[in-house]
């Protein structure tokens, strides 16, 4: 059904208060960033804008849904239990550190890091609405490959847990630091290092 006028000036309106607060979040941080100061960047009241985001946490929450939905493909990469598990892994993994490497999810992260002593509730926001997802997803096909015998039986969300961590053991480290901007034949070796190294450890069990 086609929205009517009023229903799309209403998006209109909710995106652009998104916008403002992804853009003073990364760039004031979530202490440093007031309702007040969104509300007068995009203008209009402060009535205004809690009528859509009732607190700062729930603004903070939208602008996390809307860059994970832009740049979280890691979350719709299609895991093919027909092709060979490690070419899912290697498409996964690229899909993964191609959302991580963005922009946008660094610095996300960076705020997150930076403001979680102080506001705790933005690291449990952030990893629920996207690395917990991800992980699950990844988990999911790797219990029915072990189900299947083509991983060794074992406990899929850990095995989950650390494929993804050796996928971001060094190219994402070096761009949430920002040491340097990864090379893609950086991030290439990446993922065939954590392919392989994932595979030696959860590949089927060899009988004697």
């Amino acid at each position: 059904m086609t929205a009517s006028p009023i229903e799309c000036a209403q998006d209109a309106r909710r995106s652009a208060f998104v916008t403002a607060a992804r853009n003073a979040f990364f760039q004031n941080g979530y202490a440093g960033t007031t309702m007040s100061a969104i509300s007068a960047q995009v203008g209009g009241s402060k009535t205004t804008l809690w009528t859509y985001f009732p607190s700062k946490e729930d603004l903070f929450t939208a602008v996390v849904d809307d860059v994970v939905e832009q740049y979280g493909c890691a979350l719709s990469v299609v895991l093919s239990p027909e092709r060979p598990v490690a070419e899912v892994l290697e498409h996964f993994a690229a899909a993964m550190l191609s959302t991580m490497l963005s922009p946008p999810i660094i610095n996300l992260h960076r705020v997150v890091t930076g403001e979680v002593g102080r506001f705790p509730e933005l690291g449990r926001l952030f990893f629920e609405r996207g690395p917990k997802r991800g992980k699950a997803r990844l988990a999911e096909y790797l219990a029915a490959m072990m189900d299947d015998g083509r991983l060794r039986k074992g406990d899929p969300a850990l095995a989950s847990r650390q494929f993804s961590s050796m996928c971001q053991s060094n190219s994402f480290q070096h761009a949430l630091f920002g040491i340097e901007a990864p090379a893609p034949d950086a991030v290439a070796r990446d993922i065939t290092a954590a392919v392989d190294s994932f595979l030696r450890a959860w590949g089927p069990e060899t009988k004697a």
